[in-house]
């Protein structure tokens, strides 16, 4: 039976490794206006491939090349600029490009079984965290640089710009004292599960600093655009039996509005309020972490500052485990950049 929906678009979100497995994570726009992340091996791409040429052997070309309309899965040099982690951030980028290219093809293609099956969100897509082992790579924005092209920098990585909740010391990566004031923004170069993140302020000092004391700027009319709630990621599919209720397929991202102890929140989806059963909605795991930290409001910052103390400071660990989990380029961009390091 055909699906009341269909992806309409993917795009690459980030490289995830897991011990010696490399994932790699889409943010699947979907007909009915919603979103979600997936986490998709190699292989299973290279399954898909071999199941679509099975499924449609005239669109494969199987019969006639001149009938050919499916896309070839290419892959990168085995010996890649970056060693392995650079060759999942290129391969990361050639399977959006295969995605999207299929997904551009005849409907009887893009809107198959085949298709919708694979993009949607599976189990290990709607965990509300990763394993402890994970660490998760973002693509560096496909623009031109003035750089030279053997040149090493550390903005390799896609750069965000986030808000000190309260003043925070520490040292930079070269000893100096390093001092961020309340809503100073900082660069965020190297997101780390520890806790730690590497960041960059206005004097292009780099040091490592705890994450819970960075949050995401808001406009000064108030909340951020579409961020009126936390979110949350439905476990499985709902389908309303109510007007006031909603209907959700399994991985929709839904923001909620207003929680109960009746079992019933308000939460919003595709434009739309009504209630959803809370034992189906679960804290966001990847998507949440890709999205960044929680937004809140001026008014909820403000009442925070005053019912809360500062935010607890993860445990630093040593920088030798901070750079065995980092890739060869930044090591080197790391050392390049900050000269000799102590521990942070």
């Amino acid at each position: 039976m055909a699906s009341s929906r269909y992806p309409v678009s993917v795009r690459a979100a980030a490289l995830v490794r897991m011990e010696r497995l490399q994932m790699f994570t889409f943010s699947v726009h979907w007909s009915d206006g919603s979103d979600t992340f997936v986490r998709r091996s190699w292989d299973e791409f290279r399954q898909l491939q071999k199941t679509l040429k099975e499924t449609f052997p005239v669109e494969a070309g199987l019969l006639r090349r001149s009938d050919r309309l499916l896309p070839k899965l290419r892959d990168t040099p085995l010996l890649s600029r970056g060693g392995r982690m650079g060759r999942g951030l290129a391969r990361l980028r050639l399977l959006e490009t295969y995605a999207q290219a299929l997904l551009a093809t005849v409907a009887r293609v893009s809107q198959s079984p085949v298709l919708i099956g694979f993009f949607e969100p599976q189990a290990r897509d709607l965990e509300s965290a990763l394993p402890s082992s994970s660490m998760v790579i973002l693509p560096a924005p496909e623009k031109p640089s003035p750089r030279p092209v053997d040149s090493l920098d550390i903005h390799s990585l896609e750069v965000q710009s986030l808000c000190c909740v309260q003043p925070f010391h520490t040292q930079d990566t070269q000893g100096r004292p390093f001092h961020a004031e309340a809503q100073e923004s900082l660069d965020v170069l190297l997101r780390h599960p520890s806790g730690w993140w590497l960041v960059e302020n206005e004097d292009q000092q780099k040091a490592w600093f705890p994450a819970p004391y960075l949050e995401e700027m808001a406009p000064e009319g108030g909340l951020m655009q579409g961020s009126s709630g936390t979110q949350f990621c439905a476990s499985r599919a709902y389908k309303g039996s109510r007007a006031d209720e909603l209907s959700v397929p399994a991985g929709a991202r839904v923001q909620v509005l207003e929680t109960s102890d009746r079992g019933w929140w308000l939460c919003r989806y595709c434009d739309r309020a009504g209630l959803l059963p809370s034992v189906l909605l679960q804290p966001e795991g990847l998507s949440a972490f890709l999205s960044g930290p929680a937004i809140l409001g001026r008014e909820d910052r403000e009442k925070n500052k005053v019912t809360t103390g500062p935010p607890p400071v993860p445990a630093r660990p040593p920088l030798s485990a901070i750079q065995s989990r980092c890739c060869t380029i930044t090591r080197r961009a790391l050392v390049q950049n900050s000269g000799p390091q102590n521990p942070p």
